[in-house]
């Protein structure tokens, strides 16, 4: 079992950054994928990034490649995502989520899921 708490959400204009960050609990913790996904208002819930156990392998959307960046901390059970260039189109609920595979993290619904933090872009 996997708790996550996400934080670091927050209103900010576009073009700028904020880093979310994602803490979970649980022994088996670096055992997982972690993944970020949001949903807009209205919006079906969409995939953003994803990242494996290890740390050594990541994958996007392609809507945020080149300005987002995920990363882990095992040691400290802990993903972050660092989102730059914001744009009003990244409005949304984030959601940090676990899973056992990241590269299908996109396709198959992950097991574990935080609650969410908001972030507003501002135009």
């Amino acid at each position: 079992q996997v708790q996550l708490v996400e934080s670091g959400g927050g209103l900010v204009q576009a073009g700028g950054s904020l880093r979310l960050s994602c803490a979970a609990s649980g022994r088996t913790f670096s055992r997982y994928a972690v993944g970020w996904f949001r949903q807009a208002p209205g919006k079906e819930r969409e995939f953003v990034a994803a990242i494996s156990w290890s740390g050594g392998n990541t994958y996007y959307a392609d809507s945020v490649k080149g300005r987002f960046t995920i990363s882990r901390v095992n040691t400290n059970n802990a993903v972050y995502l660092q989102m730059n260039s914001l744009k009003p189109e990244d409005t949304a609920v984030y959601y940090c989520a676990a899973s056992t595979t990241a590269r299908t993290m996109n396709i198959i619904p992950p097991l574990y899921w935080g609650q969410g933090t908001q972030v507003t872009v501002s135009s």
